[in-house]
């Protein structure tokens, strides 16, 4: 569990998208992502964990209510949604209930955790116009905003635009004077800003008039602690067809001012298109976390760059939070043991000050938070 001066990083693992909750040195916390495929109905993604009588937004909220660090307020303190796409926000399903709380939306994902806890502050990338790149229609948006506004006018819940650059929009919020010179959390990229790595200031990368992708525009953050550095950027990606333009390729300006890192979380779950040979160069992660809920999540381009030594020299290990059998069978026993642990909830734990962390993998199979696999401690770079 918990103690003030650590910080922790869960990654929970459901099986129908992805979801991490932080704990900073004072407590303050931070929920990224709340996906939720819908029912399980295609023999590629995962089943639900621990098992379907629940959605994945009642699993998650279940699972952060057991480790808060202040369970009598039931609160998170930041929501921060990458981008827009269901395994990260939910959707709407013919089986997702609608809220007991009076609003107009059904659960599912963000909006199914909100049933069970508050936010304080949420953040996302297009807040409050959402027209780029272009207006955003869908069903599952349409019952995204339908919870932010319910909770704006009901519950007090801030909103806000994710701002590149900034390293004020995440702050500590119980003792930010006792962690001042040691934690950080900068915004890296939103929209195709990128920050430039001085000040708060940004370049953009996304010309006018350009297809772009909900994908591409994915907001991204550094969480920094002492020596520690932890990098999500969403489903950003930099691995493009031959003879695409150059600034298609976001991961690359992104790795550039990121650089090395302890911890990173795959980008696009470390799909065919994500996890590119210069981001890897540039951000030279001791460890690798995958969330996996799809059989094409461990691919083996990427997996081979994931653990070239070419890329760089130091000793790395690659934790995914699934491994579906079709996939151990696609990878061969060559390529498999390059996987660490065998799948379940990966939680990084930083000791106070940011010197050092280990990794721990907890079993999934029920809501004991077993243990199954410790690696490290590992020293910061």
């Amino acid at each position: 569990m918990w103690k003030e001066g650590e910080m922790d990083i869960h990654h929970i693992n459901t099986g129908r998208g992805e979801s991490v909750f932080c704990i900073f040195p004072d407590g303050t916390t931070m929920l990224i992502d709340a996906g939720d495929l819908g029912p399980y109905n295609n023999s590629g993604t995962t089943h639900g964990l621990p098992d379907e009588s629940r959605q994945p937004g009642e699993w998650i909220a279940r699972y952060i209510s057991r480790i808060l660090p202040d369970k009598d307020k039931n609160n998170i303190d930041y929501m921060f949604l990458t981008h827009f796409h269901g395994d990260h926000m939910g959707g709407v399903y013919p089986e997702s209930p609608k809220t007991k709380k009076g609003g107009e939306y059904t659960l599912s994902g963000i909006t199914e955790v909100g049933e069970y806890l508050s936010f304080s502050k949420m953040v996302d990338r297009d807040w409050s116009s959402y027209q780029y790149p272009e207006p955003l229609k869908s069903s599952g948006f349409e019952n995204y905003l339908s919870f932010v506004k319910w909770n704006i006018e009901n519950t007090g819940m801030e909103m806000e635009r994710f701002v590149p650059g900034s390293n004020q929009q995440f702050t500590l919020v119980n003792k930010p004077d006792k962690y001042r010179e040691s934690f950080e959390i900068r915004n890296l990229v939103s929209n195709g800003e990128v920050w430039t790595g001085e000040g708060s200031e940004t370049n953009s990368y996304f010309p006018e008039g350009e297809s772009i992708n909900e994908n591409m525009c994915c907001a991204g953050i550094k969480i920094s602690y002492g020596d520690f550095d932890y990098f999500n950027g969403g489903d950003i990606y930099g691995r493009i067809p031959l003879n695409s333009p150059e600034w298609r390729d976001i991961e690359t300006p992104v790795g550039k001012v990121l650089g090395p890192v302890e911890v990173c979380e795959t980008n696009h779950h470390a799909w065919i298109d994500a996890m590119g040979e210069s981001f890897i160069a540039d951000v030279r992660p001791q460890v690798f976390v995958m969330q996996v809920w799809h059989i094409n999540h461990i691919n083996l381009t990427t997996l081979q760059s994931m653990y070239s030594k070419a890329l760089y020299k130091d000793d790395r290990v690659i934790i995914p939070t699934n491994i579906p059998d079709i996939t151990s069978a696609y990878l061969g026993k060559d390529h498999l043991h390059k996987l660490t642990g065998d799948g379940g909830h990966v939680v990084i734990k930083v000791n106070p000050g940011g010197d050092q962390y280990s990794a721990y993998l907890l079993s999934t199979e029920d809501e004991s938070m077993t243990v199954k696999n410790i690696f490290g401690p590992y020293k910061c770079k």
